[in-house]
């Protein structure tokens, strides 16, 4: 009866908040953050549209070509490293008839002293490399332009710079080890002047030494 329950519930009080399941709030059972980019890093607006449309074609007309792209588009610029013609002459030897494709800037080679026919598509192009590329009979196109022709990426060979020609990557590793060459950062004080660098590598006050 009701009475019994009051009389129960008087003798027994229940909490007034249910004690909830424990959680888990360890940090390797969380969702861990991507930290892939979602949009460019550039404020130039064409950077903006070509991502737009590359993912529009990533999503509509799903290929390999169009997602790494779009992926691209989103790098930082040490990402996106230069190539020059005749880096893209090497690449495409034997694939004339495909176009090249790179998501960075193609640079001039003055040591190249003839440029074949090719068909290229890329981000940005100096003025000499795109002379030399249309005096050849070649065709360059933008990235906008060749989503119009190719959307899937057909026909194209993808290219891309080699990211290590930075120089500060000369830097990395130990320099003075036997075996690794690695260049030696050496102050600016010893740039200069008479003794610059004598008996290099020999004792530790002549910029670095070679350990044994």
């Amino acid at each position: 009866s009701k009475a019994t329950v009051s009389v129960l519930n008087w003798l027994h009080p229940l909490p007034r908040h249910r004690p909830t399941m424990g959680r888990d709030t360890s940090r390797a059972h969380q969702k861990k953050p991507s930290f892939k980019r979602t949009s460019p890093s550039s404020t130039n607006p064409y950077i903006y549209l070509l991502v737009k449309i590359y993912r529009f074609l990533a999503r509509r007309a799903a290929c390999p070509f169009n997602k790494t792209v779009l992926h691209r588009l989103m790098m930082s610029r040490t990402n996106l490293p230069p190539m020059t013609l005749s880096r893209i002459m090497l690449n495409m030897k034997g694939r004339e008839d495909k176009t090249c494709v790179v998501v960075g800037t193609i640079t001039d080679d003055t040591r190249l002293a003839e440029v074949p026919k090719l068909k290229v598509a890329a981000l940005r192009i100096t003025e000499t490399a795109r002379a030399r590329i249309v005096k050849a009979g070649g065709e360059v196109m933008t990235l906008d332009q060749l989503a119009m022709k190719a959307p899937k990426g057909s026909n194209t060979v993808l290219l891309r710079g080699k990211r290590s020609a930075r120089t500060v990557y000369k830097y990395f590793g130990a320099p003075g080890v036997p075996g690794d060459h690695a260049r030696p950062k050496i102050p600016a004080k010893s740039k200069t002047g008479r003794k610059h660098e004598r008996a290099r590598g020999r004792r530790a006050g002549k910029a670095w030494k070679v350990k044994a």
